[in-house]
């Protein structure tokens, strides 16, 4: 006799999807993106490729080229190094969290020598360690400078133009690469008066995408070294991918359903106006942090003023499993988290708070993990979802 599938558990309502990214995708994104697939040679298609960089630009507040790779943003990091380094270059890399940490593991994979400064994953990238290790570096032996922007393992965001400032006081030539997957979109950055030379992100987070496109922003210094890079490359090769460009088009086959979905995404954005955009995100970070406050928990980051805005990293007092906190919030209340990654798993549990939501959806959110706190006897104070609400609606 035939075996027969019990049918899946219905849960009504629908699923609280709370992790730092992939995030939600709106309703005018994913209908989009079911529009029927159009030729990528065609006459409808570079017009709309060009649109999209036009207001790519603006997004990453550059008049510089800003091209796309069908790929994650490791994809993009690949990109950023092979198309402006030498195999052997040394470069310096900032440790700050689980994803800092994964582009040194590509750099070192790829041939690179890595200048490591380490951290304790609790602390932004440090503009003093980065200005000494460079002026430690007379013969200019560092090429490129990696920072991530916003550490999605640790909940915390760099200063990126103190970077710059470090980099600029040790008259240092080193490129700036800045990784800025779970910032752009959500919190401000600044492309050009950053001076940053390439910029790695994909479209998974603010950008309210699935993942599938890696975007590189690059300055005049990236495309002057990218013409001399010895490195060998193909699929990541910025030339022919630039040249295509121009006409809106690219040199092999793109992800054209996401394409059609950023084009809305970009409608979105610019609609609602990137300082409203902003300013939204550092509420819903602010109420956030009130509420793990009240709770009387801890955050990861040990610096509040480096507190992203676009997730909270809530630090489970020792002999409390994180994993197991998450397990009985999505158990019953239909919500997922984002785990703890590398040296903070099972320490850390992550509300990702970034993308396509309001202010009824975060407190929902940070309801659910205060009854959840309650649940998995997390010892914790009430309060954390009055705290949020009262500094929502007072803003």
């Amino acid at each position: 006799m035939a075996r027969t599938v019990p049918p899946a558990r219905y849960r009504a309502g629908r699923h609280f999807l709370q992790i730092p990214g992939p995030t939600n995708v709106p309703e005018r994104v994913l209908r989009a993106m079911a529009r029927p697939t159009i030729d990528h040679r065609g006459p409808e298609f570079g017009p709309m490729v060009l649109r999209i960089l036009a207001r790519l630009k603006q997004v990453c507040r550059t008049s510089n080229p800003v091209l796309f790779f069908p790929s994650s943003g490791t994809g993009a990091w690949e990109a950023a190094l092979v198309n402006t380094l030498a195999r052997g270059d040394r470069v310096l890399a900032v440790e700050t969290g689980y994803f800092a940490t994964l582009w040194r593991n590509v750099a070192r994979k790829l041939g690179f020598d890595v200048h490591w400064i380490e951290s304790d994953w609790r602390h932004a990238a440090d503009p003093t360690a980065i200005q000494a290790a460079l002026e430690a570096d007379t013969a200019h032996a560092i090429k490129a400078v990696l920072v991530v922007h916003n550490e999605t393992s640790t909940g915390i965001t760099s200063r990126i133009d103190l970077v710059r400032d470090a980099m600029n006081a040790a008259g240092h030539p080193a490129l700036l690469m800045v990784d800025t997957v779970s910032s752009l979109g959500s919190v401000p950055y600044e492309h050009d008066a950053w001076c940053v030379d390439v910029m790695v992100s994909g479209s998974q987070k603010g950008l309210m995408l699935p993942p599938g496109i890696g975007i590189n922003a690059v300055s005049e210094r990236a495309l002057a070294a990218s013409k001399t890079s010895t490195f060998r490359k193909a699929y990541w090769d910025w030339a022919p991918m630039l040249v295509s460009n121009e006409t809106g088009y690219t040199p092999y086959t793109p992800p054209t359903n996401l394409l059609f979905g950023l084009d809305e995404s970009l409608d979105m954005l610019l609609a609602e106006g990137l300082h409203a955009v902003f300013e939204r995100h550092r509420r819903f970070g602010e109420a956030t942090r009130r509420a793990v406050s009240a709770w009387g928990l801890e955050l990861c980051p040990r610096d509040s003023g480096a507190s992203s805005n676009t997730l909270t990293a809530v630090w489970l007092p020792d002999g409390h499993d994180a994993d197991a906190l998450r397990t009985v919030i999505l158990d019953r209340f239909d919500m997922s988290l984002g785990a703890g990654l590398g040296r903070v798993k099972r320490r850390v549990v992550r509300i990702g708070h970034l993308g396509d939501l309001n202010d009824l959806t975060l407190v929902g959110a940070i309801a659910g993990f205060e009854m959840g706190l309650g649940l998995a006897g997390v010892p914790h104070t009430t309060g954390g979802v009055a705290a949020a609400m009262d500094w929502l609606a007072a803003r």
